[in-house]
């Protein structure tokens, strides 16, 4: 196999007894200076989610010995994902997004909001819908119902007592909407039922549908997202999935790729309580982690033409599907490109059925070499839920990543450098 094993520093950031973690790894925690690092905080490295479990909002200063500013706090977070806390890069000052609950009167989704602080002034307001992901441009966001997700892929969504019977299948007032970040305009640019009708397949009739892994290219002219589907939300084994695209309007949806199969799960006498926690993440029919390669590039964990690998596609093309790394990408992981050169995949694994180790490592798109960063262990008895996953991300130079981390039994932010030209 091509690979090296490099051991490049790595320093755990904060010194205090609390916990801190980032989420997701489709975006930076960086702001564009490289001086401040965004963070959750939280008193224990486990819990099980519930509505009012209250997580601090902030950042550490890289400049003051990685010292803690919280600036707010949010119920509205998951372990996966956090409160998709993340810079308005094109906004004035040092500006931050991220999700709440809310009682003002008004909101799309009762009890969700989105708040924008300037973390310099202090200022704050918010905005009636909770974001999945902002724009490059800083302008508008892409906005789904969380409560939804909690039923349809717990994992992802924020912490509800609302009954899976209490939802619609594929409902034409729910799916993806867009909201201006200056006025707090919201439209749905996508529904459900739409989804619903959009090339269909049998076993979407009987299914309820949902979206997840929604991101927008570096224009901010056109997004890509995943649609999911599924008789038995209780078993990711039974997900079914799509990749699509579309303009930030809701035209020009296109189809890239579909796993639809047999689902022998879907059996009376199934018993998905004995399915293992990262099954769903193995499969050899998950689609799973897209994200922009540059405006018209998107490189993914999936199947095509009966092959499961990481790979490339072309937006708005007909053009070949390329298979990255093949023989050596051989697991699914958090990918994304370095911001100052596409040549450089970050990656990670999920742990090793044995060992419980995740490896984290960086590919050369150039010559095919592996280079592993560090291995981490990750306790088996933390549920699908509330795993720690890697999640790693670029600092904006590309000399640095970081990572969630649990390896030595506290849920930490850590950063390593990367050993690149």
């Amino acid at each position: 196999m091509n690979m090296t094993q490099n051991n490049p520093p790595c320093r755990r950031v904060g010194n205090d007894n609390q916990h801190y973690f980032f989420g997701y790894y489709n975006k930076s925690n960086w702001d564009s200076t490289n001086r401040y690092v965004l963070a959750l905080q939280v008193p224990w490295a486990d819990q099980v989610l519930s509505p009012k479990l209250e997580a601090g909002v902030g950042y550490f200063d890289t400049e003051e010995s990685d010292r803690y500013v919280r600036v707010a706090q949010t119920t509205a977070w998951n372990w996966q994902m956090g409160a998709q806390l993340q810079w308005l890069d094109n906004h004035p000052g040092k500006t931050i997004i991220y999700n709440v609950r809310s009682e003002l009167p008004g909101l799309h989704y009762p009890g969700f909001a989105s708040e924008v602080q300037d973390i310099e002034s202090g200022t704050t307001r918010v905005l009636p819908m909770p974001v999945y992901v902002v724009a490059p441009n800083s302008e508008w966001a892409l906005c789904v119902n969380y409560r939804r997700l909690w039923i349809t892929h717990q994992t992802i969504g924020y912490a509800d007592h609302t009954p899976v019977q209490a939802l619609e299948k594929y409902p034409a007032n729910d799916g993806i909407y867009r909201m201006s970040l200056a006025s707090g305009v919201t439209e749905l640019v996508v529904s459900y039922q739409a989804l619903r009708d959009f090339h269909p397949v049998d076993s979407m009739a009987n299914a309820l549908h949902w979206v997840s892994h929604i991101e927008v290219n570096p224009a901010s002219n056109r997004i890509l997202f995943l649609h999911r589907w599924t008789e038995r939300v209780a078993d990711e084994t039974c997900f079914l999935h799509r990749l699509i695209t579309m303009n930030p309007d809701g035209s020009g949806l296109r189809l890239l790729e579909c796993s639809d199969h047999p689902l022998p799960q879907l059996a009376a006498d199934f018993d998905p309580n004995k399915v293992g926690t990262f099954d769903y993440e193995k499969s050899e029919y998950q689609i799973s982690h897209p994200l922009w390669q540059d405006d018209r590039h998107i490189i993914v964990w999936g199947p095509h033409a009966g092959q499961i690998h990481y790979h490339l596609y072309t937006d708005e093309s007909e053009g070949e599907i390329q298979i990255i790394g093949e023989g050596i990408l051989t697991e699914n992981g958090h990918m994304s490109f370095s911001p100052v050169n596409p040549r450089w995949l970050l990656s990670d694994t999920y742990p090793d059925a044995e060992t419980h180790e995740r490896y984290l490592f960086i590919y050369d798109m150039h010559t095919g070499q592996r280079s592993n960063l560090g291995q981490f262990y990750t306790s088996p008895d933390l549920s699908k839920e509330n795993r720690c996953d890697l999640h790693p991300r670029w600092r904006r130079d590309g000399q640095q990543v970081c990572i969630d981390s649990i390896h030595l039994g506290e849920r930490r932010i850590y950063i390593i450098d990367t050993p690149l030209p």
